[in-house]
């Protein structure tokens, strides 16, 4: 058991005195709980002393969320904010406010910081080796949020393991990852590190509006002019089409069994979805197809047989096996 100094004193010391000064009883509860300690080496610790860390630590956790929480909604009450810059602010007031706990933490607990050398110089070498990621996801989701090149409520393309390309809203902008919700409510966690890295496509950055390219095919015997015509129509019916910029239509190409089209149409949604209006706008074109005689092709092949003796007998048999049955 080791006696400290005079001028030594510690968080449960200082808590034991004043218990023991207002009341007798707490007091002798209070050196039962102190007699009942473990010695290791030069260091001392008894029941009272793990109680009043763990009542210490708790009340440091329960003050540092409250008044982070607190602060988060001060810097909501802000008007004039983008959305990128209070996540930014959030994010630093929430280091501000856990750094500040820790220190107090330390004081409070009469922590002797020299003493920590060893266990600071391994804990240092422990962050720079299996927590590399995650500071270096903290930086990186910093860095996009004071840049302003992914935030909050962007559209944004993205690839899934199979490589297939699809699209998705940025829902929120974590310390080690980005929550990106497609419309078909499955939630990415994409790490700030990877959007750093490598090529994003993002469709809201500098404006939210979005062509669609929707390919369409006709019969070679149909009137160009009125499918294009009806093509624009299909396409100003839908209401998320924007008038401004006005649809188009393009003549793509001849195909095998159909001259292509492609219909060129603007949104400021894309949010909302791109199927939904592909959809649309296709089935207004079948109605209007069908109501003015415009073909929709299926494919055909011309299919020539040469012709050689082998081929000449063949056909000749069949021709007599069909006299034989009328006979």
């Amino acid at each position: 058991m080791t006696v400290p100094a005079p001028n030594d004193t510690t968080a449960a010391d200082g808590i034991r005195e004043a218990v023991a000064g207002r009341s007798e009883a707490v007091g002798g509860v209070v050196d039962t709980l102190d007699s009942l300690a473990l010695s290791l080496g030069t260091t001392r610790v008894s029941l009272w002393d793990a109680l009043v860390l763990m009542l210490v630590l708790i009340a440091l956790l329960a003050g540092a969320w409250l008044l982070s929480k607190g602060a988060h909604k001060l810097l909501r009450r802000i008007k004039g904010l983008e959305a990128s810059q209070r996540v930014l602010g959030e994010k630093l007031l929430s280091i501000l406010v856990w750094a500040a706990a820790f220190l107090v933490g330390i004081d409070l607990l009469g922590i002797d910081l020299t003493a920590l050398a060893v266990f600071s110089g391994a804990f240092g070498l422990a962050i720079g080796f299996g927590l590399q990621k995650t500071f270096g996801n903290l930086i990186a989701g910093i860095i996009l949020l004071m840049d302003k090149s992914i935030k909050p409520g962007d559209v944004i393309a993205i690839a899934d393991q199979a490589g297939q390309t699809t699209f998705g809203q940025i829902r929120k902008i974590g310390i080690r990852a980005v929550s990106i919700t497609t419309r078909d409510q499955k939630e990415y966690l994409i790490p700030n590190e990877n959007l750093m890295i490598n090529q994003v496509e993002n469709w809201s950055y500098s404006s939210k509006n979005v062509r669609m390219q929707i390919p369409v095919g006709i019969g070679y015997n149909c009137d160009l002019d009125l499918a294009e015509k009806l093509m624009l129509e299909a396409a100003r019916g839908v209401d998320r089409v924007l008038d401004t910029p006005p649809p188009t239509v393009w003549l793509d190409g001849y195909g095998d069994s159909s001259v292509n089209f492609v219909i060129h149409c603007w949104i400021s949604d894309p949010e909302g979805g791109l199927g939904n209006i592909r959809s649309h706008v296709l089935k207004n074109l079948w109605h209007l197809f069908k109501a003015n005689g415009i073909e929709i092709p299926f494919p055909q092949r011309d299919i020539n047989l040469r012709n050689n003796a082998q081929f000449e007998q063949l056909i000749a048999a069949i021709s007599q096996r069909i006299e034989d049955r009328k006979s």
